[in-house]
């Protein structure tokens, strides 16, 4: 792997979009509501939380995703050849869908949570992994 081949302004307009992508998706104009719902969780509940602590942890592991994504889709000289926004948005529905989708199912399983609680969720993370993709695939 060469780190010389990764562009960190994808990277970081990647990280981004998960922040933006999160704001639509959690918000009561989509599944705010029902998210709530079936995670237990209420508006008082969520305004106790240290937000700072959060959103900053948040990033930074959502920094770490996407950095590993751009090592797959661009971490070589090879790889950068033959990666487009296309090829870089079908991967990372592959990786959203594919590992993270069902990783947190079987989780989620065990854990006795509802195919809403799944559904929700990991539907976030596959539509934020194909839009990582795509911006990462794009900006080569």
């Amino acid at each position: 792997m060469d780190i010389s081949t990764l562009n960190i302004w994808a990277i970081l307009a990647a990280t981004l979009s998960t922040f933006i992508i999160g704001v639509i998706w959690y918000s009561p104009v989509l599944f705010g509501n029902a998210w709530m719902r079936v995670a237990g969780l209420s508006e008082e509940k969520i305004q106790q939380a240290n937000m700072t602590k959060t959103f900053g942890l948040a990033f930074i592991f959502e920094l770490i995703m996407a950095f590993n994504l751009a090592m797959f889709l661009t971490g070589s000289p090879e790889a950068v050849k033959q990666m487009s926004a296309g090829t870089g948005a079908f991967y990372g529905f592959l990786t959203g869908f594919g590992w993270i989708f069902f990783a947190m199912a079987v989780n989620s399983l065990f854990e006795q949570r509802s195919w809403k609680y799944i559904c929700i969720n990991g539907g976030y993370w596959t539509v934020s992994f194909t839009i990582m993709g795509l911006i990462i695939g794009a900006w080569v």
